[in-house]
């Protein structure tokens, strides 16, 4: 639970810098450095749980960018985004990490578990648009790097930087943190038969884990539109554009964010007990409803428990979250690994 007499200004104003200083002050054992197992979290991973949609033709930037959170019509060849694809009402039904291969070519990698639907419903968009959207997975090779096989490839790179090299395209990804302690990511895509990066194997799970503690992470089933975009804070980790064109939902989106209107945010805890994707988290203060959601959860790889991304109301995050219902299992509040987006 936490701690101090922490409050909210009721109308919001300043919100971020509330819920930022709010998870900051948090200061537990679970936040120990992870140097004791950080042996683990060096190698290549596979991602069995993503796959690739692919856009092809000449209005293929053009589509996706009427149709994603982010700028597409902008992005130059070798470069990514993160973008949600977003309901009429802003609900969240996929995110993806858009990767522009060439001029007439846009890579989605998302989560498998929607891919299929995903697909269909972009297809259902195209209308005259000269692109083809098609499962492209079978194609393209996807790997996990983490640890120091990250830096080797991809030197310093801010986060949805992209190092480009013939059809190689890797992608730095947002650091998982405990504590002091960072450990680089990045996602590696290649066409299928090219030789695969060197390194450790690294357990999926280790690499799920990983993606919990970086504080961002792509829509799955469970929590298909659960969230407007901000809900899991993809306008602080550039998900969101706010000065493109429309898209599917951008007035939910933007009202949320400049009329204050947003009461729930995306936070890190630890557990010690499992927690799937979708549950209900609840609060002692209102025990009758859930509170909040999880988002994607882990076990630490020193088998110390679960670590987990919860979206909820702010009311419920200050006053302590509980798994299964008010009376289960504390939930540990830990600090957010990047700043959130105060205003535009």
């Amino acid at each position: 639970m936490l701690g101090g007499p922490i409050r909210p200004p009721l109308n919001f104003v300043g919100l971020a810098s509330w819920v930022h200083l709010t998870l900051i002050a948090m200061t537990t054992s679970s936040t120990a450095p992870i140097d004791h197992f950080a042996a683990k979290l060096q190698g290549v991973a596979a991602l069995p749980h993503l796959g690739v949609i692919q856009a092809q033709g000449e209005d293929a930037a053009n589509f996706l960018h009427n149709q994603l959170s982010n700028d597409v019509l902008l992005l130059r060849v070798g470069q990514s985004r993160l973008a949600a694809f977003c309901s009429a009402k802003g609900r969240m039904q996929a995110s993806f990490v858009v990767i522009k291969t060439a001029p007439d070519t846009v890579l989605l990698v998302t989560s498998l578990d929607l891919l299929a639907q995903t697909l269909k419903r972009l297809s259902m968009f195209v209308l005259r648009a000269k692109v083809k959207m098609t499962d492209a997975s079978s194609q393209w090779q996807l790997r996990g790097l983490l640890g120091d096989s990250t830096p080797a490839v991809m030197g310093s790179a801010a986060p949805w930087q992209t190092i480009a090299q013939d059809a190689l395209h890797t992608v730095a990804l947002y650091p998982a943190v405990l504590g002091e302690s960072k450990i680089p990511r990045a996602l590696w895509l290649a066409p299928s038969g090219l030789a695969l990066p060197a390194g450790a194997e690294v357990p999926s799970e280790v690499w799920q884990w990983a993606e919990v503690m970086s504080g961002v992470t792509l829509v799955t089933q469970p929590v298909f539109e659960a969230f407007v975009p901000q809900m899991l804070n993809y306008e602080s980790v550039d998900g969101v554009n706010f000065k493109k064109g429309c898209y599917p939902g951008q007035e939910i989106v933007a009202r949320s964010q400049f009329r204050s209107t947003l009461k729930r945010r995306t936070a890190r805890v630890h557990s010690p007990v499992a927690l799937q994707a979708g549950q209900d988290i609840f609060t002692p203060a209102d025990p009758e409803q859930p509170c909040a959601t999880v988002v994607l959860s882990a076990a630490r790889p020193d088998a110390q428990g679960f670590d987990a991304l919860v979206s909820g109301t702010l009311e419920s995050m200050q006053a302590g979250w509980r798994a299964d219902s008010a009376q289960g299992q504390q939930l540990e509040l830990l600090s957010l690994p990047y700043a959130l987006l105060e205003d535009i």
